[in-house]
C-alpha cells in the first residue's frame, strides 16, 4: 500500500450519491409492509413460448422457518438433510446489512485503518481498501484508478462516514464495515452512483444470461446493478419496478442521513425469515414450511411483492410436534456441534476450529474396503469425506481458513480424481471459496468467505471447567503439583498437621500412591497430613493449608 502526499482529508459521503462505490455482498430487505410505506404495484407477466426453463437439478431443496418470541431459526434442506442453518435471537441482533451514519474515532496509518464509532459495544473497523472509492473490497487499488491513498489521506478522528457492515463482531473484534454501500433486493443488487450492468456468474445457460443483460442494461438511470441469480426466468416489468424502489430507498437513506446525529442506525435488515426468502428462495426450492402463523403472513406479503408465483409453495406447519425436531432437523444441529462426525462407509472426520484456522481430519476408521489395495480404500474414503466435509462446512458455516488432512494418496491421478470431486461439492456453496491444490502430505488448503459467526459461536459458549481449551491437568499431574507445592510450603513453615483440600479424582490418585507422596514431600507419618475430598472443586483446583 503505497502513501501519497496528503493536501487533507478526502470526505467520505454521508449523504451523497455521487461517489463511486464498489459492491459488498450483504443482505438488504426494503420494508414494503412497514407502516406508512406503499407497497409498490409489482406485476408478474407470462412469458410466452420461448420462456427460459431453468437449469435441471436432481437436487430436491426445502426452507424450513421455525419462529418463537425470542429465536427464529431457519434451515435449507437438500435432499431431506440440512445443509444450512440459521439462527437468529431478540437478545442477540445481527449488524449484518446495517447502515450506519458513524464517526471516525481513530486512524491507524501503520494498519492503514480507522475505528468509527456506530453506537455499539466495540468501534467498527474501516480497512482502506473499504473506505476509498473504486478500489476492490480484497485489498488494493482498482487499475482503473491508480493507487491507494493512505488512509490519513481520506479520513480524520472526528469525520463522519456513512458505513455499513460487512463483517459481523467476532471474538474480541468489532464489526467490519464499509463505505462501499449495496442495497440488494431479491433479483437486483443497487449499488449507487456506480455505472454499468452486472448478471450473476451462477446464471446459465447463455441465453438467460444474455436476456437478462439485455433488460438490465435498459434500466434506466444512474448507479450500478447486479443481477441476483433469483432474476432467472424475471419478466420485463419486475426487474424495473424493482430498480425504482431500490433507488427510492437510497435516497430515503441519504435523508435519513443529512439530519441524523452519529453515531445513529439508519436502516436495520429485516428478519430472517424474510432474507431467507429473499436470498435463498428460487425455482429448486419445492416448497417453505413456516410453523408460525404472524411469520407465515410476512412471508406471504413479501412474496406478493417480489414473486408472486411462488405464494403457494409456502406451506403453515400443522405436524404434531416440534418442525425441527418432527423433520429430523434437530438432530443434525446436535451432530453438527461433535467434534467427530462417521461417514456411511465408516471413515470419520475430526474437525477441530482454533482461533486461526479450522482442521479437518479425515480417519479410515471402520472402514478396511473391499480389496487387499490401500490407495483404493483411501480414495474411496477421502471422496467419500469430500463430500460429507463441503456439507458440514456449510451446515456449521465454517469460514476463514480451513487445512483438511485427507490420507495419503500415492498416484497423482488420484490427487487429481480427489481434488475434483472436492472443487465439484463446493460448487453448491453460495459463499465465496478458494481451493489450493492438494500438498504432497495430503494437505487440502480452503479460504471461505467469513461473515458471521459459526453455528458453534451461536449456540455455544467456553466451558467454565476448562475455559474453552479442552484440556484439563490430569489428576496425575496435579498430585506431582501438590507434592511440590507442599514440600516447599511445609519446609519453610514446618508447624502442622496439613491440611490438603481437592476434586476426589485428585484425593484418589493421592491416596492410590500414598507411600510415594509421603515419601516425596518429606512426610515421615501420616500423622502430620490430612487429605480431604471436595466435590464441588473445580476438577485442577486444590487447597493446602494449616488443619
Amino acid at each position: 500500500m503505497s502513501s501519497e502526499a496528503c493536501s487533507g482529508p478526502t470526505p467520505v459521503p454521508a449523504s451523497s450519491g455521487k461517489t463511486s462505490w464498489s459492491c459488498s455482498r450483504v443482505s438488504f430487505f426494503p420494508p414494503w409492509h412497514a407502516a406508512g410505506t406503499t407497497r409498490p404495484r409489482l406485476l408478474w407477466f407470462p412469458l410466452e413460448g420461448d420462456k427460459p426453463v431453468p437449469k435441471s437439478t436432481d437436487v430436491i431443496k426445502d426452507l424450513v422457518i421455525n419462529a418463537g418470541l425470542q429465536e427464529i431459526r431457519a434451515a435449507l434442506l437438500e435432499e431431506g438433510l440440512p445443509a444450512e442453518i440459521f439462527v437468529e435471537r431478540a437478545l442477540r441482533p445481527p449488524l449484518l446489512g446495517n447502515i450506519y451514519k458513524g464517526r471516525v474515532s481513530n486512524v491507524l496509518p501503520g494498519m492503514q485503518s480507522a475505528f468509527v464509532d456506530i453506537g455499539q459495544d466495540r468501534d467498527a473497523f474501516l480497512f482502506v481498501a473499504d473506505l476509498f472509492p473504486g478500489t476492490r473490497s480484497g485489498g488494493g487499488p482498482s487499475p482503473s484508478h491508480g493507487r491507494v491513498p493512505s488512509v490519513e489521506c481520506l479520513v480524520k478522528p472526528g469525520q463522519e462516514a456513512l458505513v455499513q457492515v460487512i463483517k459481523e463482531p467476532l471474538g474480541g473484534k468489532g464489526p467490519r464495515v464499509t463505505t462501499q454501500i449495496s442495497l440488494p433486493g431479491r433479483s437486483l443488487v443497487f449499488v449507487p452512483g456506480r455505472a454499468g450492468r452486472a448478471v450473476s456468474r451462477r446464471i446459465e445457460p447463455d441465453g438467460e444470461r444474455l436476456r437478462l443483460q439485455q433488460l438490465a442494461d435498459a434500466i434506466p438511470g444512474d448507479g450500478g446493478f447486479i443481477v441476483r441469480t433469483a432474476a432467472y426466468g424475471s419478466p420485463p416489468g419486475l426487474l424495473g419496478e424493482e430498480a425504482r424502489w431500490l433507488r427510492r430507498r437510497w435516497e430515503e437513506i441519504r435523508s435519513a442521513s443529512a439530519g441524523a446525529a452519529a453515531p445513529d442506525c439508519l436502516h436495520r435488515e429485516e428478519s430472517l425469515a424474510v432474507r431467507v426468502l429473499r436470498d435463498l428462495l428460487t425455482e429448486e426450492v419445492r416448497r417453505v414450511v413456516v410453523d408460525d402463523e404472524s411469520t407465515l403472513e410476512k412471508c406471504r406479503v413479501f412474496l406478493r411483492s417480489y414473486a408472486p408465483h411462488l405464494v403457494t409453495r409456502l406451506q403453515r406447519y400443522e405436524g404434531g410436534g416440534p418442525v425441527f425436531e418432527v423433520m429430523g432437523i434437530e438432530k443434525e444441529i446436535q451432530r453438527a456441534l461433535r467434534r467427530r462426525v462417521w461417514l456411511p462407509s465408516g471413515g470419520y472426520l475430526v474437525i477441530h476450529p482454533t482461533e486461526a484456522l479450522v482442521a479437518i481430519d479425515v480417519n479410515t476408521g471402520k472402514y478396511v474396503g473391499r480389496n487387499a489395495r490401500f490407495e483404493e480404500t483411501a480414495l474411496a474414503t477421502n471422496v467419500e469425506a469430500a463430500r460429507e466435509i463441503v456439507r458440514q462446512i456449510r451446515l456449521r458455516d465454517l469460514g476463514g481458513i480451513l487445512v483438511i488432512d485427507f490420507i495419503d494418496l500415492e498416484h497423482e491421478e488420484n490427487r487429481q480424481e480427489l481434488a475434483r470431486a472436492l472443487e465439484q461439492e463446493l460448487k453448491s456453496d453460495r459463499a465465496r471459496s478458494r481451493v489450493l491444490p492438494i500438498s504432497e502430505f495430503g494437505l487440502v488448503q480452503i479460504t471461505r468467505h467469513r461473515a458471521r459467526p459459526g453455528l458453534e459461536s451461536l449456540l455455544c459458549g467456553p466451558c467454565p471447567v476448562c475455559q474453552g481449551s479442552g484440556r484439563l491437568r490430569t489428576p496425575q499431574t496435579l498430585r506431582f503439583q501438590i507434592q511440590r507445592e507442599l514440600k516447599q510450603t511445609a519446609g519453610l513453615a514446618p508447624e502442622g498437621p496439613w491440611l490438603v483440600r481437592a476434586h476426589p479424582a485428585v484425593v484418589a490418585e493421592i491416596q492410590g500412591n500414598w507411600s510415594s507422596f509421603l515419601e516425596d514431600t518429606g512426610f515421615v507419618s501420616a500423622e502430620g497430613i490430612q487429605i480431604e475430598s471436595v466435590r464441588d472443586f473445580h476438577p485442577e483446583e486444590y487447597e493446602i493449608r494449616t488443619s
